[in-house]
């Protein structure tokens, strides 16, 4: 279940409690990926809150955002970097992305297979994703008033194993939203204090979401079965006698 880019939108930009977030996660990702000059970023989902930082020092930043989400021009201020995209199918070359983020965007996909299959094929062999996820036990995961609380909720392990099957060696992790997803004022006021107490003597798992770090394997992912996207239907009735008539696919090929 995708949310609406509009929803998205209004947490993150219009509401304290959501750049509070906004705040909470972007750090983190400045302070991993550090100097980022000269290099390609990405992100998939609504993870725009989180790359405005590299606009003045990467080379080209992209807002991937999935179809059934929607798509709004991204930064409101300046060109648009933001483009409509098909979970598993992305508009960018082979292995041309250095550095990609993914921020509401694995645990609303219908086929999360299929989408770290597409990150790892654009991902560069020395580049590094960023995976941000509701963490399972978090109390983000467990209330439905933040962007946290749709989807599917992931553990620690749960996601590492999802990364690992799909071509990707988890390298770092950490957590993230230490503070209770409430709008109220104390809490707000509170917020970068809780943030960074939670980083440095909390535990992951009471963190809202968790964050993994990966970097991809030399050879892609291949596993048993058909593809997501079959380019022509099994032959399956062909040498069955049909009295002239084509074939039902033969058919279907020429519309």
């Amino acid at each position: 279940m995708h949310l609406d880019v509009h929803h998205l939108r209004d947490f993150y930009y219009r509401s304290q409690l959501g750049r509070a977030a906004q705040k909470g996660l972007r750090d983190q990702l400045v302070t991993r990926w550090g100097p980022v000059r000269g290099l390609t970023i990405a992100g998939y989902g609504f993870a725009v809150p989180l790359l405005r930082p590299f606009l003045a020092q990467a080379t080209r930043v992209i807002g991937l955002m999935p179809a059934p989400q929607g798509v709004m021009h991204w930064p409101a201020d300046g060109d648009n970097h933001s483009v409509l995209v098909d979970e598993a199918r992305w508009p960018l070359a082979n292995d041309s992305v250095d550095r990609l983020a993914m921020l509401h965007g694995l645990e609303t996909s219908d086929h999360p297979l299929a989408l770290l299959d597409e990150a790892h094929r654009v991902l560069a062999p020395q580049g590094r994703a960023l995976i941000i996820v509701p963490n399972r036990s978090g109390l983000w995961s467990s209330r439905d008033a933040t962007p946290f609380g749709f989807g599917r909720p992931y553990s620690r392990g749960q996601i590492e194993r999802l990364l690992e099957e799909c071509g990707f060696v988890p390298t770092g992790h950490s957590a993230a939203l230490f503070f209770p997803p409430s709008g109220r004022r104390f809490w707000l006021r509170w917020a970068r204090g809780l943030e960074r107490l939670g980083r440095r003597s909390v535990p992951e798992r009471l963190g809202g979401v968790l964050i993994v770090e990966a970097i991809r394997r030399d050879t892609a992912p291949t596993r048993p079965g058909l593809k997501a996207e079959a380019r022509r239907p099994l032959r399956v009735l062909e040498g069955v006698p049909h009295g002239g008539a084509l074939p039902a696919w033969r058919k279907l090929d020429g519309e």
